[in-house]
C-alpha cells in the first residue's frame, strides 16, 4: 500500500467546485432523511421541536460532510483512490494538500461538537455529547488510522448504527424526551437505506478497491452477492413501512411513492450501462431514501 506525501506537488489548484464535489452533495440527502424521518415521529406525539430539529439537522449534514472529507484524506494517502470510477478526489487527485484536506474534516467536525453541545444544553440531554464524539471517532476510523473498520468489511454496521438508529432516534428522542417503537421501526428503515448507498458506492469500486488491498462487505460478497444485498436494503424499508408502522398511520401507502426514485436507482445501479449509471444509482438511492422518509413523516400525521 503505498501512502501519499502529504507535502507532494498539486496536479492543480482545487476550485470551489472541486471542494463541493469532495463534500459528495449527493449523499447529503441521507443525512437529512433520518432527521426528517426522527422529527416526524416526534410530529406523530405532538412534541415537535423546531429549533431541535433544525440543530440536529445542521449536526448531521457536518457530520457527513466531515466524513466525505476524512474519507477523501484517508483513501487519497493510502493510494486507494488511484483507480476509482468517478469524480477525481481532493487527495487522490492531488487537487489540495492532503493535511488541508484533513483540516476541512476536522472543521466540519468541530462545527458539530458545538451545535451538538447546544442541542445539548437546550435539551437538557447531558448525555447527547458523548454520543456525538463516539459518532466522531467512528466517521474518523471508519478509513483513518493503521486499521480502518471500513476496509475490513464493517462499514455498514457503522453507517446502520449511526446514520440509521442514532440520528433517527436521536432527533425523536431530544425532541419527546423518550424513544418509542415507531421511532425504532423509522431509525432501522433510515439505516438500511444508509446502508443501501455504501453498497451501491462500494459495488462500484469492488475491482479497485480489491487491488488496494480495501476489503468492503461489497469486495467480500462479490458483485452478484452484493447485488443482493443492496436490492434487500432498498426493499425492506417499504415492508417496514407497510408492516411494522401502517397501524400507526396511513404511512404504509404514502411511503410507496418514493419507489419510484428507489426503482430507478436500483435498475441504474444492478444494471449499468457505463460509470455514469453507477454514479447516478447512488444519487438516486440518496434521494429515495430521503423521499421515503419525508412521506414517513407526511403519513405519521396522518
Amino acid at each position: 500500500m503505498n501512502f501519499q506525501d502529504p507535502s507532494g506537488s498539486l496536479t492543480r489548484r482545487a476550485t470551489f467546485g472541486d471542494w463541493l464535489e469532495g463534500a459528495r452533495l449527493r449523499t447529503l440527502p441521507l443525512a437529512i432523511a433520518p432527521v426528517v424521518a426522527g422529527s416526524g415521529v416526534a410530529g406523530h406525539y405532538g412534541r415537535f421541536n423546531l429549533l431541535f430539529a433544525v440543530l440536529a439537522l445542521a449536526v448531521a449534514l457536518l457530520l457527513q460532510i466531515g466524513v466525505n472529507y476524512a474519507n477523501d484524506y484517508s483513501d487519497g494517502i493510502r493510494g486507494t483512490d488511484e483507480h476509482r470510477v468517478g469524480p477525481a478526489r481532493l487527495t487522490g487527485g492531488k487537487l489540495a494538500k492532503p493535511l488541508v484536506v484533513k483540516a476541512a474534516a476536522f472543521v466540519c467536525f468541530g462545527l458539530a461538537a458545538v451545535l451538538g453541545l447546544w442541542l445539548s444544553f437546550a435539551s437538557g440531554f447531558w448525555w447527547f455529547p458523548i454520543i456525538g464524539l463516539v459518532a466522531i471517532v467512528a466517521a474518523w476510523f471508519y478509513t483513518g488510522g493503521s486499521h480502518p473498520y471500513g476496509y475490513a468489511g464493517l462499514g455498514e454496521v457503522a453507517v446502520f448504527v449511526f446514520f440509521g438508529l442514532v440520528a433517527t432516534m436521536g432527533t425523536e428522542v431530544v425532541q419527546t424526551g423518550a424513544p418509542s417503537w415507531v421511532g425504532v421501526w423509522a431509525a432501522v428503515a433510515m439505516g438500511l437505506f444508509s446502508c443501501a448507498v455504501l453498497m451501491i458506492n462500494n459495488i462500484r469500486d469492488i475491482e479497485t478497491d480489491r487491488v488496494a488491498g480495501k476489503h468492503t462487505l461489497a469486495a467480500r460478497l462479490g458483485r452478484r452477492n452484493a447485488n443482493i444485498a443492496y436490492l434487500l436494503m432498498c426493499g425492506l424499508p417499504f415492508v417496514i413501512a407497510a408492516v411494522a408502522l401502517h397501524p400507526d398511520a396511513s404511512l404504509g401507502w404514502i411511503s410507496l411513492a418514493a419507489v419510484v426514485p428507489v426503482a430507478f436507482a436500483v435498475v441504474r445501479g444492478l444494471h449499468p450501462r457505463s460509470p455514469r449509471d453507477q454514479i447516478a444509482s447512488l444519487k438516486f438511492t440518496s434521494l429515495g431514501a430521503l423521499a421515503f422518509a419525508v412521506l414517513l413523516a407526511v403519513g405519521l400525521q396522518l
